[in-house]
């Protein structure tokens, strides 16, 4: 089970204040007594992923407000399939209903496509890493979305690994000064150099960062790329970065390279169609 952000709750919130600012002017045409039951449901294939915001969304809003999951995050689902029930208090249920499924739409579908694409390099041994490409306010919670997909979470943040790329290269003078500098500036993190050609990655080899980004290369020259850290004791991961698509990770991957990276698991994520059914105790066209 994937460890959920400490965030999630700010997440909530946000999402809370933005959607209801002064307060929910339709909900108060629905009586305060009014109940109501109801199903989401998904309309096509899709990995679930969101299901403790939704939780949350409604905790905050009312915690009279129950939602029994059929299915767990990061379980694969099918057309028509009911995922949740929900029962409570009409008002607080439908204040919460848009910002409880914009939370399991898009983390259900920034799971979805990270498990294609890790499907899609199965066998080889390769990992699919997301990207710093992130929603604002939402790393955190696509990233999670990420791992339940069954892909790894490249960095965080600016914070928990030196990426060194072509700018800090020209700073820093050559590939092998830049990444002493930041050995001694921060001990102890994990440092990866990007480079661009063969070239490059010689001197990178020979200066022993923790991770090589391969930056655009060709099939060839990642396989030549694969061969040569080999010949330096294999100790060095690659990751291949630049250009990647379903139709072209599994070859990526067959390379030999660790780690294929893929922005597009958080930034090119498309809506997983869900909906929200609800059932009212009384008929809402009697109410005042």
């Amino acid at each position: 089970m994937c460890a959920l952000p400490a965030d999630l709750g700010a997440q909530v919130d946000a999402a809370l204040r933005e959607d209801i600012g002064s307060g929910d002017v339709t909900a108060r045409l629905v009586p305060l007594e009014q109940q109501v039951r109801g199903t989401i449901i998904t309309r096509e294939d899709a990995v679930l992923c969101g299901c403790a915001w939704a939780d949350e969304t409604f905790r905050r809003l009312d915690p009279r407000v129950q939602l029994s999951w059929q299915a767990a995050d990061g379980a694969r689902l099918t057309p028509g399939e009911v995922i949740c029930r929900i029962a409570g208090p009409a008002r607080p249920v439908l204040t919460g209903e848009r910002t409880a499924l914009n939370f399991l739409q898009l983390l259900s579908a920034t799971a979805t496509q990270a498990r294609r694409f890790v499907d899609a390099v199965a066998g080889t041994g390769c990992r699919i890493l997301d990207t710093r490409k992130t929603l604002p306010g939402l790393r955190s919670a696509q990233k999670y979305a990420v791992r339940c997909g069954g892909a790894d979470n490249h960095r965080m943040g600016l914070y928990d690994r030196v990426l060194i790329k072509e700018n800090h290269i020209v700073a820093a003078g050559t590939i092998g000064g830049a990444i002493a500098a930041a050995r001694s500036d921060a001990p102890g993190i994990p440092v990866e150099v990007e480079v661009e050609t063969l070239g490059e990655l010689r001197e990178a080899l020979a200066a022993r960062p923790d991770i090589v980004m391969l930056d655009e290369f060709s099939l060839e020259d990642m396989r030549a790329a694969v061969a040569l850290n080999r010949l330096h004791g294999g100790g060095l991961r690659l990751e291949a970065s630049g250009g990647v698509s379903l139709e072209t990770v599994r070859a990526i991957a067959a390379t030999g390279v660790d780690y294929v990276s893929v922005g597009g698991l958080t930034k090119h994520v498309q809506a997983v169609d869900l909906s929200m059914r609800l059932t009212f105790s009384v008929d809402l066209r009697k109410a005042p």
